[in-house]
């Protein structure tokens, strides 16, 4: 795993015990901290209970049944160790740092507020790493952020390097926590994934490329208004040095702000403007306009780590794709089905609309929003709509004057009906524009389900 020397002897609270926080506990821990750590989840308070089992370094504190007023400050072993504790977090006095996962929110969780008014720094895992990265080979690290499309970015750029043989693990928002991971040989690529969540979690990550997708508006219970969610993603520039790379998308009003903000970088800003005309055919994974984007970024990236041409080229004709995203799961009687249950908001399945003739559409969810204007210039694409979950009645209203609906209400039952109505050539795609909380666990869940009522077509 990643540790940093500047951990040792200090004393953490650690708040979340899934995967991200499971790891930083342990990070901590063998970097010498000591650490109270504390979930709701008692299975997962357990995984770190007090236990002959685990032997010396994962007890001397509260087991996980006990309840304290206050968590006790944790203690460090004779040999200078870390220790945990697990205790739920009343007072943090005494803390050096809260840490939390990206899933809790700072403008309304109570721990939050406890933390500011102790003088307490709340951070995440991303700035963890960026506090060992000192004590870690001479490497370079990518950050990419936006609302739509940076998980494919991340794992296209991810792929160049591998396909060009440079040492590289991608972490952050997709894959591995990125402190339970091996540190890179020198002269590796370490290339993240970040949600406004993790950059408003960090306050030192200083990435050599820095990169901006695009921001439309997204997760605005989490802040004040469309313009505090843009300055999230801004402050990822924010932390960088002058003398490293930025790469922005300006195909929006607010990311093109930025990149003007940042002219001064000069040959150190590469803007990537809407509508660039690219031969995708070669691409099989990296289909519709705004993969064309996706790709213009990840080259961009490649060009500024030294990558050469001829390897680009090979890692964009061999790059697969990630399940959920304009995924194709089968084709039965000519007839496509495609997963992209990844497109939680209407932006991001406006461009899969558009990446195909003939669709049938099953859209709904938990809405984020009232409408569905985003995907309106698409709307030419659909052949029929099946609404599905909360947003299903609403959503049919809002098409019914565009195109013919069905208020399915169930997957099942959209796939099923998709199925019977479509004609060789068409495309049956999952882009629900939603949330998939109404219904299924998340958005994996939910392209599962399709990808299982598919098959059941055979």
């Amino acid at each position: 795993m990643i540790v940093a020397k500047a951990w040792r002897g200090k004393r953490y609270a650690v708040l979340g015990l899934a995967r991200s926080g499971a790891a930083t506990v342990r990070a901590l821990v063998a970097g010498g901290a000591g650490v109270v750590a504390w979930d709701s989840d008692e299975a997962k308070r357990a995984v770190f209970a007090p236990s002959p089992l685990r032997g010396e370094g994962w007890g001397e504190g509260q087991p996980s049944s006990a309840a304290p007023v206050a968590a006790p400050l944790p203690t460090l072993s004779p040999e200078g160790r870390g220790l945990v504790d697990v205790a739920p977090l009343d007072d943090l006095t005494g803390f050096d740092a809260l840490v939390v996962s990206p899933g809790v929110p700072l403008n309304t969780h109570p721990l939050a507020a406890v933390a500011r008014e102790a003088g307490v720094p709340v951070i995440g895992d991303i700035e963890l790493f960026s506090q060992a990265r000192a004590d870690l080979p001479a490497h370079k690290v990518v950050g990419i952020t936006g609302t739509n499309g940076k998980s494919t970015t991340t794992a296209l750029v991810h792929h160049i390097l591998k396909t060009a043989g440079i040492p590289t693990l991608m972490g952050g928002n997709i894959g591995l926590p990125i402190l339970e991971q091996e540190a890179l040989p020198e002269g590796g690529v370490y290339v993240l994934e970040l949600s406004s969540y993790q950059i408003d979690l960090t306050q030192t990550l200083d990435c050599d490329v820095a990169v901006l997708l695009n921001i439309t508006p997204d997760h605005l219970d989490r802040y004040d208004g469309f313009e505090g969610y843009a300055a999230s993603k801004a402050r990822l520039f924010a932390m960088q040095s002058a003398g490293h790379d930025a790469i922005i998308g300006i195909g929006d009003a607010p990311s093109a702000a930025i990149a003007r903000g940042l002219s001064g970088r000069a040959e150190h800003l590469t803007r990537i403007a809407p509508g660039v005309c690219l031969f995708q055919g070669d691409w099989p994974a990296l289909q519709g306009p705004h993969n064309a984007q996706n790709a213009l970024a990840a080259i961009a990236v490649a060009k500024a780590l030294g990558v050469s041409e001829v390897d680009i080229d090979r890692g964009l004709a061999s790059f697969t794709g990630l399940p959920h995203r304009m995924q194709q799961i089968a084709s039965y009687g000519g007839v496509a089905y495609v997963d992209d249950s990844k497109a939680t908001n209407p932006e991001s399945t406006a461009p899969a609309l558009a990446a195909f003739d003939r669709v049938h559409w099953i859209v709904g969810g938990r809405a984020k929003g009232d409408d569905l204007d985003a995907c309106r210039p698409a709307f030419g694409h659909v052949v029929r709509a099946y609404t599905i979950g909360e947003a299903g009645p609403k959503f049919a209203e809002i098409l019914s004057g565009s195109m013919p609906v069905e208020a399915v209400g169930t997957l099942d039952a959209a796939v099923r009906s998709a199925a019977a109505n479509a004609k060789p050539g068409d495309t049956v795609l999952l882009s629900p524009a939603c949330a998939s909380f109404d219904q299924f666990r998340d958005y994996e869940a939910r392209g599962a389900a399709f990808r299982a009522a598919v098959e059941l077509l055979a």
